[in-house]
């Protein structure tokens, strides 16, 4: 057996069974090996930012890795922005990175690069397997590294002497997990203490923590204790809908964040890290809480969030209590011309129960959360790192780790087109994605960031053609058609909510261009 046909059955072995590949020549043995092993499913995407991002909306339904097969240095960066939002969401993610045999990587070839150098900072574990005898071990690390800390990004370096020579065996147990730090009973006993004082607080919660479980505890803490809830503006996935708690989401500019936070004493982190702004603005300040407020986060070890809060709920004597949850509520379905608030509420009344919402609509989605209130139960998964172009890749990943749910992806026009091939790897997997694209024909999010940063004049010029996508207007449903994706344009509520329902009563992808007025 070579090192590739070692590789893949550790992969199997320890419940990895999907890759999204964009191989080249240091990975043929790899793709030749997968031939024997049909229950390793080979994804094919025409750029590698469509192969992480699917990695990520696939690691962030799943709770387990896909794999990417990446090729060398350089399809390792064209997929970098996508891990970072992946790593920004907690998902777990293996990447397979094709590298020059190992006494070839000082030949000076023109495909040489440092590979290690280019995949640390959107890494969380980096290793090059050094023997074809160590590649089944190095595999079943990579997937511990995936799993641990809730999810992280395990990158995995392969010379390609390694894949092609005979002499390797297959690991005979599952990987072992990394040691965590587990719980602290000090810290849940401070955070405790803290919810119980005078003043106000506030739990902001992310990861593990907006599941229904671990949502159902905080719901007791917060009726117990008098504590808001919230979660950061950039979601990974949250269960929300009819029948679960309802978790407001934090603002993502300065001003109404202040605002929100003025007066809140006490802040417990469940899953997150302290969230902020995301950028800083001329004479405006630093981070949303006040600076007296005491922030404790629940637990070092983010995979450990929900056992933390279970923990925290019984220290408060909470651990029993009802549980407040969101009333089913019937949304009225828009008529009028589309605006980016009826397009929302008709997303929100058309969607299937169970959908998954994968939301990059950006400046227009960010009253989503208001207006789809009491809708159906839906799982909700956001741009998470800033980093354009997730929406389509993570749709096709999550339609795959879900193939008995129907993914609708808010997509603003602009971020489509950094990974519009993912249409055709949805097209060919024939994933029931619904992918609405907020048709506005410009960069609404850096219309209202010119006003955020303090630019007062009017723009326009060679400045407005920076901001704008309509000369010429981009010809969504040619591109779709020719993806393979059947497509089609609507200029009112009442048509989108026709295509949408359509769109859910077939298999396979459906485009819908939403003019927004």
């Amino acid at each position: 057996m070579n090192g590739a046909e070692a590789l893949i059955q550790s992969l199997i072995a320890n419940g990895v069974t999907t890759c999204f590949a964009n191989p080249g020549t240091s990975e043929m043995h790899f793709v030749a090996a997968s031939n024997a092993y049909p229950s390793l499913r080979n994804v094919l995407c025409l750029f590698e930012g469509v192969a992480t991002g699917a990695a990520d909306g696939y690691g962030r339904m799943r709770d387990t890795p896909a794999s990417t097969l990446l090729h060398l240095g350089f399809g390792l960066s064209n997929g970098l922005a996508n891990l970072h939002n992946a790593r920004r969401a907690g998902a777990p993610v293996l990447n397979i990175v094709g590298e020059h045999a190992s006494w070839y990587q000082g030949a000076n070839s023109a495909l040489s690069s440092d590979i290690q150098a280019i995949a640390a900072p959107m890494s969380d574990w980096v290793h090059v397997s050094q023997s074809v005898g160590e590649v089944a071990s190095d595999a079943a690390r990579a997937i511990a590294a995936a799993h641990a800390r809730g999810g992280q990004i395990a990158t995995l370096i392969l010379p390609a002497d390694t894949a092609w020579t005979d002499g390797a065996s297959a690991p005979s147990r599952r990987y072992v997990p990394f040691e965590t730090a587990g719980i602290d009973p000090d810290t849940i006993e401070r955070a405790a203490r803290l919810l119980a004082g005078a003043g106000r607080s506030m739990i902001i919660a992310a990861g593990q923590a907006l599941r229904a479980g671990p949502m159902d505890h905080l719901a007791r803490i917060a009726a117990k204790t008098g504590a808001e809830l919230a979660t950061p503006y950039g979601v990974g996935r949250l269960e929300r809908g009819a029948g679960r708690v309802s978790m407001p989401r934090l603002p993502a500019l300065i001003d109404p964040a202040r605002a929100l936070f003025e007066g809140i004493d006490t802040i417990i982190l469940a899953g997150t890290n302290m969230p902020s702004a995301m950028f800083a603005y001329p004479g405006k300040p630093r981070q949303m809480q006040d600076e007296m407020a005491q922030v404790l986060g629940l637990c070092e070890d983010f995979g450990a969030t929900a056992e933390a809060i279970a923990c925290l709920a019984d220290e408060v004597g909470a651990g029993r209590g009802e549980v407040m949850r969101e009333a089913r509520r019937e949304i009225e379905r828009p008529t009028s011309k589309l605006t980016a608030d009826s397009m929302l509420v008709s997303v929100a009344a058309a969607m299937p129960e169970n959908a998954i919402i994968v939301d990059e609509s950006i400046s227009a989605g960010r009253n989503f959360f208001p207006l789809s209130q009491g809708a159906v139960p839906h799982d909700y998964l956001q741009l998470t790192g800033g980093a354009l172009g997730c929406g389509i890749p993570v749709s096709l990943g999550a339609a795959i780790a879900c193939p008995d749910r129907r993914v609708i992806n808010m997509e603003g026009d602009g971020s489509a087109m950094y990974t519009l091939q993912g249409l055709w790897s949805q097209a060919r997997e024939n994933a029931d994605v619904t992918t609405v694209i907020v048709s506005n024909r410009r960069y609404g999010i850096l219309d209202a960031e010119l006003k955020s940063v303090g630019v007062q004049t009017e723009v326009g010029g060679s400045a407005r053609r920076l901001l704008s996508l309509d000369a010429p207007a981009i010809d969504w449903i040619g591109l779709a058609k020719g993806m393979g994706v059947e497509a089609r344009t609507v200029t009112t509520g009442e048509d989108l909510v026709s295509a949408i329902t359509h769109a859910n009563g077939r298999t396979g992808p459906f485009l819908i261009e939403a003019v927004i007025e």
